[in-house]
């Protein structure tokens, strides 16, 4: 007979990236994880996985299985918060996944006053380079930028402008950009991100408030500019930091910018002009399913954040 504990372990090999990250996950060490799998494929007659020295992957029969596996869990899970619904207490796991700099400085302390709301709530915080649903296993996802093409629903959190950026003692060598070409001259710093064009910035001029609607289309003309970047770096800190050590221009996040400028290890260009936003994102499964932890979570992050309700289907 399957147990919940085979499903459990299915359901671990499919979402986790490797045999030692699954038994870690179930709080087993790696060769008794390989046993109960033994176990499972003498139960059901079928072999789930392959096994090299270096790694273990599924085999078709197995996937389907732990997919299954899944599903079956989830349904389970929500059996249970169905039974639980009237006393308004959450309790199960709540997956969380986020970038790495953004979500250790932003993103953890909110779940922290989150996890005091809800004491018998277990929260999973797991920070990430790039974090997509069509990839990790997560009940919601902090993203930072554009929002590819995904069968989740998306709601902006914040603005997120793009800010370019240089130290003092930088400018004053290499003088001011006072228009976006200019920064074609400049040592520039760029962050290798995704499968994103880094070396593309797209910019447009602000219009001011006041302005005429004809000279606001004027104003909103946008320009693109080719870099060719100095410096290449595939984390933010990274790059924010050589900026503030003077090795040239940087166009950073407001959010990990705007400390920086603050303190005037930073000197924002180009003011007067607009890069291309990098909006924060929450990304949650469709309606139909959705536990009551996602849909807590969501009304705390949207309250966070000051957000308003939109059309977003949240």
């Amino acid at each position: 007979m399957i147990q919940i504990e085979d499903m459990q372990l299915a359901a671990a090999l499919l979402r986790e990236p490797s045999l030692s990250a699954a038994a870690r996950s179930l709080d087993v060490t790696p060769p008794a994880l390989s046993m109960r799998l033994r176990k499972l494929e003498a139960t059901l007659g079928l072999s789930l996985a392959t096994r090299t020295a270096r790694r273990l992957s599924l085999t078709a029969e197995g996937e389907r299985f732990a997919r299954e596996a899944a599903a079956l869990l989830a349904q389970i899970e929500g059996l249970r918060e169905s039974m639980q619904r009237d006393d308004r207490r959450l309790t199960g796991t709540l997956r969380i996944a986020a970038p790495f700099g953004y979500g250790r400085q932003y993103v953890a302390p909110m779940l922290a006053r989150f996890a005091r709301l809800h004491p018998g709530l277990h929260l999973q915080f797991d920070l990430r380079e790039t974090p997509w649903p069509d990839r990790h296993d997560a009940d919601a996802i902090i993203h930072i930028g554009t929002v590819r093409d995904s069968s989740w629903v998306a709601r902006t959190l914040s603005a997120n402008e793009r800010w370019l950026c240089a130290s003092p003692a930088y400018l004053r060598v290499h003088g001011t950009p006072r228009v976006p070409r200019d920064a074609m001259a400049h040592a520039c710093i760029v962050i290798r991100e995704n499968d994103e064009d880094v070396t593309l910035w797209h910019v447009r001029r602000a219009a001011k408030p006041g302005t005429s609607p004809s000279s606001a289309v004027k104003a909103g003309a946008r320009e693109t500019l080719r870099i060719a970047p100095a410096f290449v770096t595939n984390d933010g800190s990274v790059a924010r930091q050589w900026a503030e050590q003077g090795m040239g221009l940087v166009l950073r996040s407001e959010w990990d910018a705007a400390d920086a400028i603050a303190r005037g290890s930073l000197v924002r260009v180009l003011a007067d002009w607009q890069f291309d936003s990098a909006p924060v994102t929450l990304l949650v499964p469709v309606r139909k399913g959705r536990t009551a932890r996602v849909q807590a979570l969501i009304g705390f992050l949207e309250e966070s954040f000051g957000a308003s309700p939109d059309a977003s289907g949240l």
